[in-house]
């Protein structure tokens, strides 16, 4: 059903609980009396039926009916609508959640549409039906009410954030940088971000009630109540205002550890890409001189093989062996080898291997 809670009330005292609208329209004959109709997502025809009865805009009922509308106040005449964007904070996953509420006040009906299952209006009607007194100074103390139900139900979602904000500092000054919780500071901003569109109209709206009050007859109590309600959404936009700073300056802060922790890693990488660079220029200046050692080691023994091959071939003593009796045989044969010798050392020398 639609119609969550429905009642009628004479001096601020519940006088009738009509089973339906027709019943509640026929009740507000009496002049004193003042009509608080709940409803949850309300259809077509019980909108339409309301509109009607109050003489109620059909901008106002229009975005009632779509809801997914800012917070506002808006008035048509005697009639006031307001949206207000209640929130509650989700302690299993750490999350802002936001409802919806449109209130229309006239100067004898209130009607409440909740466009959410939270939060529930019942306590606070509850509440005000335990003070008649108040109750009775008409729909605008309703209305006084449930903007001071709203903006207390926002103290414990700056609680859970502030908390949620204190974690996020613990660990960027603890040094844990992980790059994952850029995500969740970005996400902890973006609800921030959110909860300062649902509250920052309040304090103009609050404003605005207060300057029409001694127009449109506001009793003093409820000023004074207005007044109060309108210091306490100060505050918590204040707060909120400074979560956003605190949030876009964490944000830059992580980002700046991490660009930090990176750029010492990649410091980090270049020594060791450095030490290993180093380590193969020495291995490659060894394997240089390692080189040139066996260049050198290979001429000599090239130069040593000369000598050695004329003398080996020499030295064989076959009878049919002319140059054994040739006379300039063994000048030949040491100049032979003098002169290979020579020949391979020039030979070296010139390429650099000696």
């Amino acid at each position: 059903m639609a119609l969550i809670d429905n009642g009628v009330y004479v001096h601020g005292r519940r006088a009738a609980d009509p089973d339906d609208l027709t019943q509640t329209f026929d009740a507000l004959d009496d002049r004193d009396a003042l009509a608080w109709i709940g409803l949850f997502r309300p259809t077509d025809q019980e909108l339409t039926a309301i509109a009607e009865e109050f003489d109620l805009h059909p901008l106002a009922v229009e975005d009632a009916h779509k809801g997914h509308q800012r917070a506002k106040l808006e008035r048509y005449g005697h009639t006031l609508f307001a949206v207000l964007r209640p929130a509650w904070y989700d302690d299993e996953n750490e999350t802002v959640e936001f409802g919806e509420i449109h209130i229309f006040t006239g100067p004898n009906f209130v009607v409440t549409v909740r466009h959410a299952s939270k939060p529930s209006l019942a306590g606070l009607r509850k509440r005000l039906e335990a003070q008649p007194e108040y109750l009775a100074k008409g729909s605008e103390a309703v209305l006084t009410g449930i903007l001071d139900e709203i903006i207390d139900g926002y103290s414990p979602v700056v609680v859970g954030v502030q908390d949620d904000i204190d974690e996020i500092e613990d660990d960027l000054f603890d040094g844990n940088v992980d790059p994952g919780s850029s995500k969740r500071i970005y996400q902890l901003l973006s609800e921030v971000i959110g909860f300062q569109r649902a509250i920052g109209p309040l304090c103009g709206m609050l404003e605005a009630l207060l300057r029409g009050a001694e127009k449109y007859g506001t009793d003093v109590d409820v000023q004074n109540q207005l007044r109060n309600v309108y210091d306490h959404a100060i505050r918590i936009t204040e707060r909120v205002d400074t979560f956003r700073s605190l949030l876009e300056n964490a944000l830059t802060l992580h980002s700046t550890l991490v660009t930090q922790e990176q750029n010492d890693a990649m410091r980090r990488m270049t020594r060791a890409s450095l030490a290993q660079g180093e380590e193969s220029r020495q291995l490659s200046r060894a394997a240089i001189a390692q080189g040139e050692e066996v260049k050198k080691i290979s001429s000599w023994a090239a130069i040593l093989f000369a000598p050695t091959l004329v003398a080996s071939i020499y030295g064989m003593n076959f009878d049919q062996m002319p140059e054994l009796h040739w006379a300039f045989g063994y000048p030949f044969a040491v100049s032979l080898m003098i002169l290979l010798g020579l020949s391979l050392w020039f030979v070296f020398k010139r390429k650099n291997w000696l």
